[in-house]
């Protein structure tokens, strides 16, 4: 069952049929923006949520911060699966040419930090800011950049199929995941982009949440900002693309980084899950 939105009729089968049911907790649902404004259905699901959850033997969930919370909520044991890429996914090739590329890939939607990303571009100059996908305020963001007269500075390639994303991430000079903290789902991100980054070995600016600023301290392969201010992200970003001692050191240990953050790692804690009830 994938997430709580499709536990209710799984969990029911799972009771009639007397099968194992599974439960894989893409993010803590509960917390989504689409439920903090709207508490009355909020309540909703957090009493279907409290009513499942603890009953269910084999959990995982994508960060160790959700997995904290349910399992202090519900005594339950939630593991770790992050969703991260496989190993040599991406073809190493460094952007020969000026301006230098800042990267978004992902969802364009609220909360991503994108508007600020773009109004930061006044204040840098030989980069240029590609967003990568699609989502819901994709056009307003595309009439900002026209209003802001950034059209030389901003790109919006729309969504690329796998094969062209994977050609143009390793291009990328920095790496942005820069969510805001929009309530505990968001607090709690741990994109796939970031992963996509570091096998990339692309260099990486991240808000200062806790499952992405961990992973930056962990390797030391980029920057945290603990704000999204238009000049004071564009600081950031300036210092990333052109302190070269910093960029060396990230270089370095994005190679270790990449070695160890791979789906072929990962994959054993769900094998180990699956393997509890296959046997």
């Amino acid at each position: 069952s994938n997430d709580l939105d499709t536990l209710s009729a799984n969990f029911l089968v799972s009771k009639i049929r007397k099968k194992e049911l599974v439960y894989d907790s893409h993010e803590y649902f509960t917390e989504v923006p689409e439920l903090i404004n709207r508490p009355k259905v909020q309540r909703i699901w957090e009493w279907l949520e409290q009513k499942m959850v603890p009953e269910i033997k084999h959990t995982y969930t994508v960060c160790h911060s959700i997995a904290r919370v349910y399992n202090n909520k519900y005594g339950t044991d939630f593991k770790v699966v992050r969703n991260i890429p496989k190993a040599g996914n991406f073809k190493l090739k460094q952007n020969e040419n000026q301006p230098k590329i800042i990267l978004y890939q992902g969802a364009v939607n609220i909360g991503r930090g994108l508007k600020q990303a773009i109004l930061a571009m006044h204040f840098i100059d030989d980069a240029k800011l590609v967003i990568a996908g699609e989502g819901d305020i994709k056009a307003e963001l595309e009439v900002l950049v026209r209003t802001e007269n950034l059209k030389n500075k901003v790109e919006f390639t729309g969504r690329l199929p796998i094969d062209e994303l994977i050609r143009l991430t390793p291009k990328a000079d920095l790496g942005l995941s820069i969510e805001e903290d929009l309530g505990l789902n968001y607090r709690f991100a741990l994109p796939n982009k970031l992963f996509d980054y570091i096998q990339a070995q692309v260099p990486v600016l991240v808000t200062n949440l806790p499952e992405m600023s961990a992973i930056v301290n962990q390797y030391q392969i980029g920057e945290i900002t603990s704000s999204l201010e238009p000049k004071i992200l564009a600081d950031k970003i300036k210092d990333a693309l052109s302190n070269s001692e910093k960029r060396v050191l990230w270089k370095k240990n994005l190679q270790v980084a990449a070695k160890e953050l791979t789906w072929e790692n990962e994959e054993k804690v769900l094998i180990q899950i699956y393997s509890e009830f296959l046997k």
